[in-house]
């Protein structure tokens, strides 16, 4: 289950602290051919999809999301959307992290009324701030009241949150449940692991085994949008103690995963997902765009290879 009863939740000191085990999808945000709307009717199908095949969790509005090229109102709708299709059955992890503290402290405000079950708070991109800044960032978000889920991704936001700054916002403020670890650094998660007992969560598909080998407890995924089957084949063994049979699924998915990002994320996933069938339309927003003819045939090939039937001829003509 990917939130366990009350007598099994997590503590330190007095504060029963939020479980998240296991495969999150981090949700694409399909749009209208033109990409001037949300398709919700294609995000609401995801939603079941993913539901349907065993997700433990969903996550909207993140960096797979298209968070930055949604407008306020957009990025509240599609959090209310998933909430509401969701309809309970699983935890949703809101994206509603922002440069700015003021709006990331609306957004947060806004998905705990919409009912998220947490937020996932990105560190603060372009203005770069130090560790204290950071720190004063995560505590003003806190006071929403919402469990927070810190997300450290460097490659987006040209800063890292320190081992250090992590395990003493994870001691002083109860409602920080976990990380979402993308920096690619294994070193970086073992840190954090000998500072606090913070649930380390692997930011990329391919680390997910790797992470888990030394404390982690799943993924916010991005191949999970596929099928959550290809993903939980390695966080459900790991979770369990079975690393022969999570090793043999990592060996198996990680040329499909590394393709998922031989453009910029979400621009293969989008490719990939068109390809299948499950959004109508690779469409991005500016300055994102579909991936090249080149990498197109790539992500199909790669489908193929992992055992993946692609049901359209030729899934990308208009």
């Amino acid at each position: 289950m990917p939130i366990e009863p009350e007598a099994k939740r997590h503590c330190a000191g007095n504060s029963r602290r939020l479980v998240l085990r296991g495969a999150f999808t981090a949700l694409v945000t399909p749009f209208t051919a033109d990409g001037e709307k949300v398709d919700f009717e294609t995000l609401g199908k995801n939603v079941e999809y993913q539901i349907k095949n065993g997700i433990d969790g969903l996550v909207p509005v993140g960096t797979t999301g298209e968070c930055p090229t949604l407008n306020h109102e957009e990025h509240d709708q599609v959090i209310e959307h998933v909430i509401k299709v969701a309809a309970g059955r699983v935890p949703v992890i809101a994206g509603t992290g922002s440069n700015a503290t003021d709006e990331a402290v609306r957004l947060t405000q806004r998905a705990k009324e919409s009912g998220a079950t947490a937020a996932l708070i990105v560190n603060p991109y372009y203005n770069k701030p130090n560790q204290k800044g950071l720190s004063e960032h995560f505590k003003a978000i806190a006071n929403v009241g919402l469990p927070i889920v810190l997300y450290n991704i460097p490659g987006r936001t040209g800063i890292t949150m320190s081992p250090q700054t992590v395990a003493t916002l994870y001691k002083e403020i109860p409602s920080i449940v976990a990380i979402k670890e993308a920096t690619g650094s294994l070193d970086q998660s073992s840190e954090i692991a000998a500072l606090c007992d913070i649930q380390i969560l692997s930011g990329d598909d391919s680390l997910t085994l790797p992470l888990m080998s030394i404390g982690g407890t799943g993924v916010i995924s991005v191949l999970a949008n596929l099928d959550p089957k290809i993903v939980k084949a390695i966080t459900e063994p790991a979770l369990k103690g079975d690393y022969k049979s999570a090793r043999e699924a990592h060996v198996s998915m990680f040329n499909l995963a590394r393709t998922m990002f031989c453009e910029v994320n979400p621009q293969p996933i989008k490719c990939a997902m068109t390809a299948l069938g499950l959004i109508q339309t690779d469409k991005l927003r500016l300055p994102l765009v579909s991936v090249s003819d080149e990498n197109k045939a790539k992500i199909v090939c790669t489908l193929v290879e992992a055992g993946i039937t692609v049901p359209l001829k030729d899934p990308f003509k208009a």
